[in-house]
């Protein structure tokens, strides 16, 4: 594959999202890193747009800062207008754009949190439809769409409304894969573990008699980008469409490294299996 890729990550001022931008910046890819973060500062959490969008050229790409916001459907649809316009198609799509509010993981029943948790709902959930929606008739022939996920779609991960954002995303998966197949555009959820983001790396660093375990096997940022250059490069791609996949496991079958030359363990013994989906379609 000798041209560039066209890839949209949204979400990607930061955490996961800039992870995974970075990663397929490193690949030489055409990368639109999507988010609201315009200012330093504006976030208790570092990382702006255009920080992303610039690392992800020093690393070999192309990256493109594109102020959205994802609760917002006429911002993605000139998101995918510019793309079009620009390039007229995307190899990779990621939606990884989610809304995360300071109480998920407070500790307590779902009814003593605020109902702002709900925002999940929005952006998290449908906002990976609507991307997907306006994105479709850009992907290309042997292109990718990745939900960002985790085992919160089936374990009790920070309450139901995080769990339901997650099973969401994981089904929706399984079901527009049914619609891209004759495209040959595949569609994956993808389980990331425990990952190094700004907040959890500040958390170890606050406790480190408490994270230490839990440290040494976390993933890096990047390492779900380098797990979905190489699933668009497999010729398993389409095989895996429709299937929520463990991220550690899939870089396992494919020789995925992390960042530092090791392979994070899957957390499949502890957090339980991915859904198995029914192959029946009902039109």
């Amino acid at each position: 594959m000798t041209e560039q890729r066209i890839v949209v990550v949204t979400g990607a001022s930061r955490g996961a999202g800039k992870g995974i931008a970075l990663a397929l910046g490193a690949a030489g890819d055409v990368v639109y890193v999507t988010g609201r973060t315009t200012t330093p500062g504006a976030s208790d959490l570092p990382g702006t747009v255009a920080d992303t969008a610039a690392e992800v050229t020093r690393r070999g790409g192309t990256g493109v800062p594109a102020i959205v916001d994802h609760a917002d459907d006429a911002q993605v649809a000139a998101l995918v207008d510019r793309v079009r316009d620009e390039h007229g198609r995307i190899d990779i799509l990621v939606n990884n754009a989610i809304a995360l509010p300071r109480a998920l993981t407070r500790k307590g029943p779902f009814w003593e949190k605020p109902l702002n948790l709900t925002d999940l709902f929005d952006v998290g959930m449908r906002s990976a439809y609507v991307c997907t929606y306006y994105a479709a008739p850009l992907m290309a022939p042997g292109g990718l769409v990745v939900n960002t996920s985790s085992f919160g779609g089936t374990a009790y991960m920070h309450g139901p409304a995080y769990g339901a954002a997650k099973a969401a995303v994981d089904k929706m998966a399984h079901d527009m894969a049914v619609d891209f197949r004759p495209f040959d555009v595949a569609v994956v959820s993808l389980w990331m573990g425990l990952l190094k983001t700004e907040r959890t790396v500040a958390a170890f660093d606050a406790h480190p008699e408490m994270y230490s375990g839990l440290a040494a096997t976390a993933e890096s940022v990047e390492f779900p980008g380098r797990i979905i250059d190489a699933l668009h490069r497999h010729r398993s791609r389409m095989e895996r469409s429709g299937r929520v996949l463990i991220g550690a496991e899939v870089a396992q079958d494919l020789g995925v490294t992390d960042v530092d030359g090791n392979r994070p363990p899957s957390h499949r013994a502890f957090l339980g299996d991915p859904p198995a989906f029914s192959d029946a379609v009902v039109e």
